[in-house]
């Protein structure tokens, strides 16, 4: 008998779950068992989530990517949340984070939950704003676990829980202070509370209960990174490692209640930063898998931070991050619309991909082969079938008619595949 993915692993139970990642990663099942019970890979699959096709994140496996969306006070249209949602799914984004914080929450999570195949995230204390309707100074510690558990029953694979912004790091951000403070919602959240209650954070003081939980419902602990930079000049400072030395402190408490982990990274980074920081999130957290939003690789691109963050995350990917939060267009100006969250998978999508095949994850290359074979061969409906946009390849092919079908309007008749292709069979090449 097992409770959690973690504990089948640990006693050498092959779950179904374990199977279909192992055949889907091209991994040795045994492998994966060994990985899933040390905890560098994780499974994030509640036991209510009866809808989900499984995913592996972690060591040796390709890099997922993830998709934030939910409602707000300003924006509670659910149908166009779940229009991102199906749009996402059908996208092949790994993993959907509701973010809701106002209006009917639960009944948009359970819809979320009851429709998607992709895993599910919440972060509970956002939802726990709206849902008890009072100043957050008169939310009570039991309160904000009584969420998580609601959560968890309800079916979420995994939440984020922002426990390493205790005191103890409030202090250390006091002490050293950044241009952007904390910019993360739900370690703002957290941090007010504190100081409002003069209390400790309720999900590091009764840690302990918050694995209890996610045991019973095997709910994945993504562990917040509260204190992660909102600017390139704030990256890598002392409240952002001192909170990653308390998160990998929580990781090995979670590991033994067999209570699956991931930690979640910066944050807004210079790009010479990226590779040391991931490199001392895998050793100070003991190599559990690094969630990791962007990171933004400079300050002044509103508008264009699904660019400024793909390639953060390929560069971080590729030294080790296994799963990616995307970005969209949108990211510090408003709640993306549909067209935005297309054009942020697009681009994690690309950054995990370029990162899959640095780090020679099995048959990563092998799509990009066969669209250098269509390419050569000049063969435009292979092509598009192969594009992570086929849509928008088609778009730009018909909107821009060549004279012949063996080129294109941006070089015609010199189209080197064109030439190359009939000067290799001994044909004649016509320029005029």
């Amino acid at each position: 008998m097992y409770h959690t993915q973690m504990q089948a692993a640990k006693q050498g139970v092959l779950t179904p779950e374990m199977k279909a990642v192992a055949q889907k990663e091209f991994m040795d099942e045994n492998v994966l068992m060994q990985r899933v019970a040390a905890g560098t890979i994780i499974i994030p699959a509640n036991k209510n989530h009866k809808s989900l096709i499984p995913d592996g994140v972690g060591e040796g496996l390709s890099t997922k990517i993830n998709v934030n969306l939910g409602i707000s006070r300003d924006c509670h249209n659910i149908d166009m949340e779940l229009d991102k949602v199906r749009l996402s799914v059908k996208m092949g984004a790994h993993a959907i984070m509701d973010l809701s914080s106002f209006g009917k929450t639960q009944e948009f999570r359970r819809r979320l939950i009851e429709e998607s195949t992709a895993m599910i995230g919440t972060v509970p204390i956002y939802d726990a704003i709206g849902f008890y309707d009072r100043d957050l100074k008169d939310i009570k510690a039991q309160e904000f676990l009584d969420v998580l558990r609601t959560h968890a029953r309800d079916g979420v694979d995994f939440v984020t829980i922002h426990a390493g912004i205790n005191r103890r790091t409030a202090e250390t951000f006091k002490n050293n202070p950044r241009i952007t403070n904390i910019v993360s919602r739900g370690g703002s959240l957290l941090y007010t509370w504190m100081e409002l209650t003069g209390s400790e954070n309720p999900f590091y003081e009764y840690f302990d209960e918050v694995l209890k939980i996610c045991r019973e419902y095997d709910v994945t602990l993504s562990l917040g990174d509260a204190m992660r930079p909102g600017c390139t000049n704030d990256s890598t400072d002392a409240s952002q490692i001192a909170e990653l030395i308390t998160l990998g402190e929580l990781t090995r408490r979670a590991w033994e209640q067999d209570v699956q982990v991931m930690v979640e990274g910066p944050g807004h980074m210079a790009i010479d930063e990226i590779e040391a920081n991931v490199k001392l999130e895998k050793r100070l957290c003991h190599g559990a898998p690094f969630y990791i939003l962007g990171p933004l690789v400079t300050d002044i691109a509103p508008g264009y931070d699904h660019i400024t963050s793909a390639i953060g995350g390929a560069i971080a990917a590729a030294a080790g991050a296994d799963f990616l939060c995307y970005v969209t267009p949108a990211e510090h100006l408003r709640l993306p619309d549909v067209e935005d969250v297309k054009e942020g998978i697009i681009a994690s999508q690309i950054a995990a991909h370029a990162a899959d095949i640095a780090k020679k994850v099995p048959h990563a290359r092998e799509i990009d082969d066969k669209m250098s074979r269509a390419r050569q061969a000049l063969n435009w409906e292979e092509m598009f079938s192969l594009a992570l946009d086929e849509e928008k390849a088609r778009s730009y092919r018909k909107n821009s008619t060549p004279e012949g079908e063996d080129c294109c309007t941006m070089c015609g008749k010199l189209c080197s595949m064109r030439n190359m292709n009939r000067i290799m069979k001994g044909e004649d090449v016509n320029l005029i």
